[in-house]
């Protein structure tokens, strides 16, 4: 006699459980709808319920409802029109810096650092502002060849007009030697009075910024064209987003944009597309996309995360209401009404919404109509069939009948 697996009932029962589960997700909203006899409105916002309609709404078929039904599950329609849509894109991005407003400071003179005055990195920089003293050689040396043409010009005030122009000559080169080099006029001038060479001279700040580099030390040598200082002025930043290769049409450059920030509550500011970077990332499919900021107020920070919204000018566009839409996941679905007044499923492919419309790339076309709410209950309507075909195939859900089992008889029994 074989004795029957222990396990056969379990999975059976387990089956039959989740199978149970199914159909009530699927059928209670159906339901309740029709026992309640009250229409229920869908969000403002669109279903947006890819969780809840799962592979449900991948496998929609075509429905028929009479006007009891439709009014029980709050069923509107909407034509399918074209209408002034301003194309709006949303991505992220980060604030960086204004690379046309970064300075690097150097020296054009050999020369040892004898004082820091801006001594730290993010110390806020004046234009004209002193950053270091240097004592450079070869600038002490040129002084001292324009304080000989000074002599020699005293020298020869009497002699021949030759004399004159070679002495006028030494201290026209030496002075313009010393320029070249930054020294500043001040510094010059000193040493033409006293008549004797300045040790130092001061380098100053071509451009306001924040020392956001400092390669520099008391007492470092430093050589013709070697980074000091980098200097970012900050009063212009940009914010660099990544926008998907499908929305490149939809973005110019000169559209306004606006930006808000995590880091500034309530905060928006107001920009224009001013750089659309010229390639696209194989990887994301993503192309960059730079928006230019005023910061009179040094609130931004390079590095801030930041939310951008691009608005393109508004075109007659192809459209649906938002709350037409059913968004899966895998794809967008809407339901077309046809003229036998039956809902067909319809796969669409739909761009960025605004505040209420989708505008429509592909899958209608104008004068479609199309159920405008109560999309996710007839949705529900055309899966419940195909959720209950599928069981079939269920682990614990086979529902051939059982066959007889052989009952002894009494006479068999007594012969025993």
């Amino acid at each position: 006699m074989t004795t029957p697996s222990p396990f056969r009932p379990a999975r059976f029962h387990r089956g039959l459980g989740i199978a149970l589960i199914a159909v009530a997700a699927v059928a209670a909203i159906l339901m309740v709808v029709r026992l309640s006899g009250r229409p229920v409105a869908p969000p403002r916002g669109g279903h947006d319920m890819a969780a809840m309609a799962g592979a449900g709404a991948d496998s929609a078929r075509t429905v028929t409802l009479g006007g009891d039904a439709q009014r029980l599950i709050g069923v509107t329609f909407a034509p399918v029109a074209r209408v002034a849509l301003a194309r709006r894109v949303r991505t992220v991005g980060i604030v960086s810096y204004d690379e046309s407003r970064l300075t690097t400071v150097t020296t054009k003179v050999e020369g040892f650092v004898e004082r820091l005055w801006v001594d730290f990195t993010g110390d806020r920089v004046a234009r004209g502002q002193v950053l270091l003293d240097l004592y450079a050689p070869a600038v002490v040396a040129t002084q001292e060849e324009l304080l000989l043409g000074h002599r020699l010009a005293r020298e020869v005030a009497a002699g021949t007009a030759e004399a004159r122009q070679s002495a006028a000559d030494l201290i026209a080169a030496s002075r313009r030697r010393l320029e070249y080099w930054d020294v500043p006029p001040e510094t010059i001038a000193r040493g033409e009075q006293a008549g004797i060479p300045e040790r130092t001279f001061p380098l100053r700040s071509a451009a306001a910024g924040f020392a956001i580099e400092k390669s520099v030390v008391a007492g470092q040598r430093v050589m013709p064209g070697e980074p000091l200082y980098r200097l970012a002025d900050l009063r212009s930043v940009w914010v660099e987003g990544e926008i998907y290769e499908r929305d490149l049409g939809a973005v110019r450059l000169g559209d306004p944009a606006e930006a808000r920030f995590t880091a500034l509550a309530g905060v928006t500011r107001r920009g224009k597309v001013a750089y659309l970077y010229p390639t696209v990332d194989a990887d994301t499919r993503t192309s960059r996309v730079r928006i230019e900021l005023t910061n009179a107020d040094l609130a931004l920070r390079p590095g801030m995360y930041a939310t951008l919204e691009i608005t393109g000018p508004a075109q007659p566009t192809l459209t649906i209401p938002r709350s037409a839409a059913l968004v899966t996941g895998q794809r967008t679905l809407v339901f077309l009404k046809r003229r036998d007044g039956r809902f067909e499923p319809r796969e669409v492919t739909l761009g960025s919404p605004d505040d209420d419309r989708y505008p429509v790339l592909a899958g209608l076309a104008a004068g479609d109509t199309v159920v405008a709410s109560g999309t996710f209950l007839l949705d529900a309507e055309s899966n419940l069939g195909t959720v209950i075909g599928g069981m079939g195939g269920m682990p614990g859900m086979d529902m051939a009948p059982a066959k007889p089992s052989v009952v002894p008889s009494p006479a068999t029994h007594q012969h025993r």
